[in-house]
């Protein structure tokens, strides 16, 4: 069967069905991509640059397809964004259905429905069983903006605190948020200030419990900023750019106590960790942690582009009239998006089938780790693993950062049809972010590759 061939019992689906298999027709990047990449460099500002320069002609489940005919296993997805897969049928079909009907109105001058209905899907799956209520915004970077300044006029104070290794966006505000500041704001100063970074938890390198990494935290939060100037503290349950951090049992539900006894809002980053990614709703489900404010992002809409803070409705109700909104927040296609990835969700067991994609990407990791001492730790939750890169024989002792094995890597598999991503504050983590469409033989052809990478580095 071509990949252009729909079999008989799957009549019904979409054109834009692709057989999910790894394919590499032509060099890496192809004929077609190069002379796009060409055109491409006359137009687009350098600023904007992409991890490997072929071009997608069409996507479908875990696999994309390049204008050269390669398909590649996607362990990307957007970098987490098409979760349910992509062109998911009830995603595309409640999008195509949305635009005969309104593509635009503005909520704020003339609401409609889709917009009220995916507010009540995330006051019904953000964590924390109180009222909560939400704004609809268009990216993740936006979402944090407006989470910290809903904080702010709840509070009435002025500081804002996050955690070392985090990253929260592109903006001005965001900017100042990141931890590592190359490439992402190299140069674009001055950046907004009130903005302080706290001590994280980071098991592999600190070694410290959760009470003893919140403790550390907290005295930062004291000492440095004085809990009656801080707004918020805004923290990703599992660290995305940082290099999937998972944070030590305790310490999340901990600064949770400390900020509910300071009046500090305690902030959720769910842009990249939510939307059923891990294998519950939220990763803060996964620590027993009911934050504040909760962000989404990435996920939330197949592709289509939508963001939303959900919070206590005392905390969201305390924005005046017109303080909050904007002109694409919450457009009627990606709300239409957004409610059939709530429903696929659901009609897929996509809970589950995260748990089973990162139990057979762990188990499959876990023999490499057995042959290759640059691994110097595998960790992560549901369909968000990493494996962090360290130099050979030092994993157990100094632990030193190997971001040029992570690299090269990507660039082999790259070569063989296999798109991989690379994360962490030292660039020496390789993440894993595919589909909860893909299939176990793609997880197994993908890391068959990744082992063929691993024996060539020597």
């Amino acid at each position: 069967m071509t990949d252009t061939q729909i079999p008989a019992e799957t009549a019904s689906a979409p054109v834009y069905s692709v057989v999910q298999e790894r394919r590499v027709v032509t060099s890496i990047p192809g004929p077609r991509s190069q002379e796009l990449h060409a055109r491409r460099a006359k137009v687009v500002s350098a600023g904007v640059s992409s991890a490997l320069p072929v071009y997608i002609e069409r996507a479908n489940g875990g696999i994309l397809v390049d204008v050269d005919g390669n398909q590649f296993v996607d362990f990307g997805a957007g970098i987490g964004v098409t979760t349910v897969g992509h062109t998911e049928q009830r995603v595309v079909q409640a999008a195509a259905d949305q635009l005969q009907d309104v593509v635009h109105t503005l909520f704020t001058i003339t609401p409609y429905e889709e917009y009220v209905r995916v507010a009540e899907l995330l006051a019904e799956h953000t964590p924390g069983n109180w009222e909560k209520k939400s704004v609809l915004v268009n990216s993740g970077a936006e979402a944090v903006e407006n989470g910290v300044k809903i904080a702010r006029k709840f509070t009435g104070r002025r500081a804002v605190a996050v955690l070392d290794h985090a990253y929260h966006g592109r903006t001005n505000l965001t900017m100042a948020m990141n931890y590592k500041a190359h490439p992402y704001a190299t140069g674009y100063g001055p950046l907004a200030g009130d903005v302080y970074h706290a001590p994280s938890s980071y098991p592999y390198r600190d070694g410290l419990s959760g009470a003893d990494a919140a403790a550390r935290t907290i005295t930062y939060l004291e000492k440095v900023i004085g809990a009656t100037d801080l707004a918020c503290l805004v923290v990703e349950p599992i660290q995305g750019e940082g290099g999937f951090m998972v944070p030590a049992e305790g310490f999340l539900p901990r600064l949770q106590a400390w900020c509910t006894e300071h009046g500090v809002v305690m902030i959720a980053d769910e842009i990249q960790s939510g939307m059923a990614r891990t294998g519950r709703y939220y990763a803060s489900e996964h620590f027993g942690w009911e934050p504040d404010l909760v962000l989404s992002a990435k996920g939330i809409a197949g592709g289509l582009p939508l963001a939303a803070v959900t919070g206590r409705a005392e905390i969201m109700d305390a924005s005046q009239p017109g303080g909050l909104g904007g002109t694409f927040g919450g457009n009627p296609v990606a709300c239409a998006a957004a409610i059939a990835v709530f429903e696929s969700i659901e009609a897929n067991h996509l809970l589950a089938e995260a748990e089973r994609i990162g139990a057979r990407l762990t188990a499959g990791l876990e023999r490499l780790a057995q042959r290759y001492d640059v691994i110097g730790e595998i960790r992560g939750l549901g369909a968000m693993i990493a494996i962090e890169l360290v130099q050979p024989g030092t994993g157990q002792t100094t632990k030193l950062p190997n971001p040029e094995a992570v690299s090269a890597l990507i660039a082999d598999a790259a070569q063989h049809g296999v798109l991989f991503l690379s994360a962490g504050t030292f660039g020496n983590v390789l993440r894993f972010l595919p589909s909860l469409a893909v299939s176990d033989a793609l997880i197994d052809d993908g890391l068959r590759v990744l082992d063929d990478a691993f024996a060539a580095l020597g």
